[in-house]
């Protein structure tokens, strides 16, 4: 069956139009915390003990001596917490390698509540969940990559 100039134009032209229409992008969830952007990462907070106040989720930029610092971190959003497991969402400016802490701020005051030596006394957690026994985790154990928008990643919670 021979196939017309016009059809096979028409056809071409369809093809074409397929082709070059960009892919539809991925939308952030719905509450995804800081500067809004075309990036974002999935928090999965396990363990929580309660579901008292927020849980705030805090990224850094990969700098070290940016790490846990007084204004060190690019942003810090809060959710509801609940208890058992909490999901949130923050931007990223871009793709690239950042670190996440969460605090649990179980009464609300919007601060790490500490003891009479300096530990703190609500829960906490940071990226790649490293051990925290003795001292804060190091920078290099809570480097996360996100290469692309959507990515989740699961921090389990410590509690004094």
């Amino acid at each position: 069956m021979a196939i017309s100039t016009s059809l096979r134009a028409a056809i071409a032209l369809a093809l074409a139009a397929v082709t070059t229409q960009p892919a539809l992008a991925q939308a952030a969830p719905a509450g995804c915390t800081g500067t809004p952007s075309n990036h974002w990462v999935t928090v999965i907070a396990d363990g929580l003990r309660n579901g008292n106040g927020k849980l705030a989720i805090t990224l850094y930029p990969d700098v070290s001596k940016r790490f846990l610092a007084k204004k060190g971190s690019l942003y810090v959003g809060f959710v509801d917490a609940s208890a058992g497991t909490t999901r949130g969402c923050i931007f990223v400016p871009n793709p690239g390698v950042y670190a996440i802490a969460l605090y649990h701020d179980e009464n609300g005051n919007g601060k790490i509540d500490r003891s009479g030596i300096g530990l703190p006394t609500e829960g906490f957690g940071f990226t790649n969940n490293p051990a925290t026994l003795m001292s804060l985790p190091s920078f290099s154990s809570v480097r996360l990559n996100i290469p692309k928008a959507g990515l989740i990643t699961r921090i389990h919670m410590k509690y004094p």
